[in-house]
């Protein structure tokens, strides 16, 4: 798949993947109009970079690393300015422990919980996406998990 021009395909290629990207991109980044920019920028590479898929998932897969790539890039930028970014993000649990306790976890895990779990993506999936070996991320997934299960249960294996 690549992308010629056509307004229609233009419009198809946000309705496959603006709700994700953006989701992804708050998650990453903090606040919604952030978010709006580094999607903005994601939509923009994609639509320039001239490049040709090898099916949908492919696809799929390259719009996840931009959005990460394109996030990290902001938070560098955001650090050297020092500015503070805002943890109230919007999702559909709007008051969710859970979800809480996942942005409170370091990049690396929040990223494979959130790619996992929330965008539904397999280990061998997340592994291509981030470029790292399946084994990688599955150790990421369990730490992950016993992270969140420390936190909400307050640590003490009160379950």
């Amino acid at each position: 798949m690549s992308y010629d021009g056509d307004g229609g395909e233009a419009e198809a290629l946000l309705d496959r993947y603006s709700d994700m990207i953006l989701r992804i991109a708050v998650h990453n980044v903090g606040s919604v109009p952030d978010a709006e920019d580094v999607a903005q920028e994601v939509f923009l590479k994609r639509i320039t970079v001239g490049r040709t898929f090898r099916s949908p998932e492919h696809e799929k897969a390259w719009m996840i690393r931009v959005t990460l790539n394109l996030c990290r890039d902001f938070l560098k930028a955001a650090h050297r300015r020092n500015v503070a970014l805002d943890e109230n993000i919007p999702c559909e649990e709007p008051n969710s422990e859970v979800l809480d306790a996942v942005f409170r976890l370091p990049v690396d895990l929040r990223n494979v919980i959130y790619l996992h779990y929330y965008e539904g993506l397999s280990i061998a999936e997340i592994a291509r996406i981030l470029h790292r070996r399946e084994n990688m991320v599955s150790s990421r997934l369990h730490r992950a998990r016993e992270a969140l299960r420390a936190s909400l249960t307050g640590g003490f294996g009160d379950e």
